[in-house]
């Protein structure tokens, strides 16, 4: 009950991710109706500005007026957000996102796999000593001779 260790599940991590995807998809969404309503708001201010104060009434690129390219790039801008929110994220949410890194993580663990089992059998490792082994250990610089050579 006093304890510092919190209890710290599966479940419960599972809820927070919910709850932060839920969280950034509603904010995603709250962006799309802001950039909607600036939308409206800045074609109305475009149109007015041209057609009722007459600024720039001359300028007319392709035969039509400046306020209507305008527009109409600022829907093309609209329409990609709005495919990216709702198009791109049905398609492409954190289902498809976990499925790809686990994909990418099977391949690479093939990879690795394959190349241990090529080292293992271009590289094998030398036979580990035996007991039986007649060979002298290396001989050692002795504390109470130490000008004395090694292979003497």
């Amino acid at each position: 009950m006093f304890s510092k260790k919190k209890n710290t599940s599966e479940v419960d991590y599972e809820q927070r991710e919910l709850y932060e995807n839920a969280r950034k998809r509603a904010r995603q969404k709250k962006r799309l109706f802001q950039h909607f309503v600036v939308f409206l708001i800045g074609a109305v201010f475009l149109i007015v500005l041209n057609v009722v104060i007459g600024y720039q009434e001359n300028f007319k690129p392709l035969g039509y007026n400046w306020f209507v390219w305008a527009v109409l790039l600022w829907t093309l801008l609209f329409l990609i957000h709005f495919f990216n929110v709702f198009i791109v994220n049905s398609f492409m949410g954190k289902e498809w996102e976990a499925k790809q890194v686990d994909k990418l993580v099977k391949k690479q663990r093939e990879k690795i796999a394959k190349l241990q089992e090529k080292v293992e059998r271009d590289h094998p490792t030398p036979p580990s000593r035996n007991t039986t082994d007649t060979t002298p250990p290396p001989k050692r610089i002795s504390p109470e001779d130490p000008d004395r050579p090694i292979n003497s």
